[in-house]
């Protein structure tokens, strides 16, 4: 479709136009930008090289990591860029690719924690069955279903906001290109699109967030028969994806699951699901998670006797 457009590039307002908070900005968000690129590189390191966590559960948790990785440098490279830019623009089609990657990154990690939640409730309420419901081909299916999903609303969603007219207004009050902070620029009646982005973003935020409460309150139902030890195990990686999802979801749902209306609020809580989650998830999965510590020693001390052999 042929868009008729005036506008060649957009300028973001950022999260604080004070140079001093802006120095701040950019040295706290650039440690936390390693940290996600760190942090998640090295459990994919890990999971790759020990043979003992090629397991459904940390197949799941290298896409996550993957995810993370791809779902922050959306963002985050040119955030950080900004904060010492004088003027922080984008390309009209950089708009459009900074909203494709960011919602397609996004969206795959919304169904990965999903899938991930149904393999803790295959494991734990169906332990002698658990290897043949998830088996490396359904783990495969499962996983690729993601993406192809997350495609498919990325697609839906660049192309929603972007099939619209733009104008002269080219000032976007976020420091990334998110759905409703362009609509606001579109010189043409949103109202339908408002509506289609709801049933598309909200709409997926809130119902994978329900399947997920429901199945870690049958989780929690059936731990009722265990014994202590089980209880505690199952509990701890359970706890573990539930702060993961709550630090995600609930922002995602406020965003998204309401019209086109824009809040000063909103850059502070796009920040909690775009760079926070990213960098808390390889700390929440490591420092509560026995296997994935316990890897990374033996990798750790493999690597050390290799440099005392050289020695």
């Amino acid at each position: 479709m042929e868009v008729t457009t005036n506008v060649t590039e957009f300028i973001f307002s950022g999260l604080s136009q004070d140079p001093g908070m802006q120095l701040m900005f950019f040295a706290l968000f650039l440690l936390f930008y390693m940290v996600i690129l760190g942090g998640n590189l090295l459990i994919l390191l890990t999971v790759f090289c020990d043979s003992r966590l090629h397991t459904p559960m940390y197949f799941f948790l290298s896409n996550l990591s993957f995810v993370d990785i791809a779902y922050s440098s959306a963002t985050a490279p040119k955030m950080i860029a900004d904060f010492v830019s004088n003027k922080k623009t984008i390309s009209y089609w950089g708009c459009i690719a900074q909203m494709f990657t960011f919602h397609f990154f996004g969206c795959a990690e919304i169904f990965v924690l999903t899938v991930m939640a149904f393999d803790r409730y295959a494991a734990i309420c169906h332990p002698l069955r658990y290897t043949t419901i998830m088996s490396a081909n359904v783990c495969v299916v499962l996983v690729s279903l993601s993406w192809l999903g997350a495609l498919a609303h990325s697609f839906i969603q660049t192309l929603l906001t972007f099939q619209l007219p733009f104008c002269n207004a080219q000032v976007i009050d976020h420091y990334f290109c998110d759905v409703h902070p362009v609509l606001k620029l579109a010189c043409a009646d949103t109202t339908l699109v408002n509506m289609l982005v709801v049933a598309n973003s909200g709409v997926i935020s809130l119902g994978c967030f329900l399947i997920l409460l429901a199945s870690y309150t049958v989780i929690l139902f059936s731990l009722r028969k265990r014994s202590a030890e089980s209880r505690r195990k199952a509990l701890s990686t359970c706890g573990s994806h539930l702060t993961v999802v709550t630090f995600f979801f609930v922002p995602c749902i406020f965003i998204y699951l309401r019209p086109s209306t824009t809040f000063p609020l909103d850059k502070v809580v796009s920040v909690f699901y775009t760079t926070i989650t990213p960098m808390l998830n390889p700390l929440i999965y490591t420092l509560r998670n026995e296997d994935v510590k316990s890897a990374m020693k033996r990798l750790w001390n493999h690597k050390v006797s290799k440099e005392k052999q050289k020695g």
